[in-house]
């Protein structure tokens, strides 16, 4: 018969092989936050491109080149670190892997969108949005890697590290907008609508960021944001959105405006880098540990120990799980030692320790997954009056959100109740 030590073995052995796969994922998020940063500096150039274009300008085309260069890397790099989950996939990572393969079907289409841009086909809202569906695309690569984590040391980071992607998202959006709006010389309320619903989005997932970020990463990101021209930004925001629609605006703003926008996203670019480097490192350091518990546990069953290691006769295997069953059993509260403090604890201690460990780790993953499961659910809510209601990501959580306050509930019971309706909200066509 097996002994407790080979399930504990075959346990912490599972435990190595998901962080592995984590590790993985980890690793394909890195690099999809440096992809995202490559397309949002891509379509901005892209824009400004056509606006100058517009104002009668020479458009940026050796800019513009050099920049496709620079994203292409970043594409190879992303098929390189996506190639290695199909070398190795996950029993639980179909959703996972079907993400990747949808964004794939983006960037095998981003040479067709480049050209349209170069034949200057594209207008700048479609030139924004069909690059916001590319983007869109992969920030769900990184939804899907924080939502599979099974380590809540890895999976807050990796929450905060989607919400800083997101609201750098919004922010590229917001930069677009705003320049197609000083270009226009002219206000439009409908835009000053779209951009004030992109920038409670922004505030929106910074806000989420700040609440999973580290202590340390928060005190960088303060840093970073002191390096940011906020004032400006709230000077030419307020030149867009305080003036009286069909009012005038000054077209040589734009790039005033895309400038300052650009700089403020450019200093959010290295709080992803260290976040992403500390997952890494987290990453790196789980597996470490749990490898170790690994080579003391087999250290042990080749020693073939007595009472104290569970492989010792039939009277004295598991002598001490009645006697430990009159002691208080251990509380979460207390911090778990892991299986690493050393070989002279018995069997029972391990798996108790183990057991405990698990159990407080469940009890914080259950926490943190339950924000991830309400942001599905909004989503999927979002996703169904978008379709029925022509609505763009922004305006369909402002709806959301104006129905939660008129009802005093939650978005996430109003976004059920949405759902729950579906088979009366079918798509317009």
């Amino acid at each position: 018969m097996n002994s407790s030590l080979c399930f504990l073995l075959a346990a912490k052995r599972a435990e190595l092989t998901e962080l592995q796969r984590l590790a993985q994922s980890i690793a394909l998020a890195r690099s999809t936050a440096a992809l995202v940063h490559e397309l949002q500096r891509e379509r901005g150039l892209s824009n400004l491109s056509v606006l100058q274009a517009s104002l009668g300008q020479a458009p940026l085309e050796a800019q513009l080149q050099q920049q496709t260069q620079g994203t292409d890397q970043w594409v190879e790099q992303w098929l390189l670190e996506s190639a290695a989950l199909i070398n190795a996939p996950s029993p639980h990572a179909a959703q996972l892997l079907s993400r990747v393969a949808y964004a794939l079907q983006g960037l095998d289409a981003l040479a067709l969108l480049r050209s349209r841009v170069a034949a200057k086909a594209l207008g700048t809202h479609s030139l924004s949005a069909d690059y916001a569906r590319l983007i869109a695309s992969l920030l769900a690569v990184v939804f899907e890697a924080a939502d599979r984590a099974s380590a809540p040391e890895l999976l807050r980071p990796l929450v905060a590290l989607f919400n800083l992607m997101q609201g750098k998202e919004w922010a590229g959006q917001e930069r677009a907008a705003g320049a197609a709006l000083f270009a226009s010389a002219q206000v439009q309320a409908h835009e000053q609508a779209h951009l004030i619903d992109l920038i409670e989005a922004q505030q929106r997932c910074l806000e989420v960021f700040e609440s999973f970020a580290s202590a340390a990463l928060l005190q960088f990101w303060q840093e970073r944001q002191r390096l940011q021209p906020l004032g400006e930004r709230s000077r030419l925001r307020r030149l867009l959105l305080q003036a009286p629609a069909g009012g005038a605006l000054e077209p040589t703003q734009s790039g005033a405006w895309f400038a300052c926008c650009s700089q403020c996203m450019d200093e959010m670019r290295p709080v992803e880098d260290q976040l992403t480097q500390f997952l890494v490192d987290q990453a790196g350091a789980c597996m470490a540990l749990v490898a170790a518990e690994i080579e003391q546990l087999e250290q042990r069953q080749s020693g073939n120990w007595g009472a104290g290691g569970g492989l010792g006769s039939d009277t004295q295997r598991g002598s001490g799980f009645f006697d430990a069953a009159s002691a208080a059993p251990p509380t979460l509260q207390s911090a778990p030692t892991g299986l690493a403090g050393g070989l002279e604890k018995s069997v029972l201690d391990l798996v108790q320790e183990q057991g405990q460990r698990l159990q407080a780790a469940a009890a914080e993953i259950e926490t943190l997954r339950a924000s991830l499961n309400e942001r599905k659910l909004i989503e999927r809510a979002k996703g169904l009056l978008m379709a029925h209601q022509q609505l763009d990501e922004p305006a369909a959580h402002k709806t959301l959100r104006e129905l939660a306050m008129n009802q005093n509930k939650r978005m996430v019971d109003v976004a059920e109740a949405v759902l729950s309706m579906s088979h009366l909200l079918a798509p317009r066509r």
